[in-house]
């Protein structure tokens, strides 16, 4: 199943930058950890933003609740879900 994922970081300013980095490198590795498996095929930063749109391309709706819930990032975001199918218009995307 794709859905497209909105994501918005309000990291709060009183966390430790110490703790901040470290988390970010937590997250980096997480995240391209599930690019390579091809679980977050697409990923792109809002400009001008701590934000990003991503793809997701999952089993179900619980698999991809169980990887939002384990980004480290995690508890300082705001995040929309929208599930995606196929447009039938689309040259990209085998019809089924």
């Amino acid at each position: 199943m794709l859905f497209k994922v909105e994501m918005t970081v309000n990291i709060p300013s009183s966390l430790p930058a110490a703790q901040v980095d470290e988390i970010k490198a937590k997250e980096k590795a997480y995240s391209q950890q599930l690019q390579r498996e091809g679980k977050w095929p697409h990923i792109w930063r809002v400009v001008g933003q701590y934000a990003n749109v991503s793809i997701f391309d999952v089993a179900d709706n619980q698999e991809l609740h169980d990887i939002l819930t384990a980004l480290p990032l995690y508890p300082w975001m705001e995040i929309t879900v929208q599930p995606l199918c196929v447009h039938p218009s689309s040259i990209y995307v085998e019809q089924k």
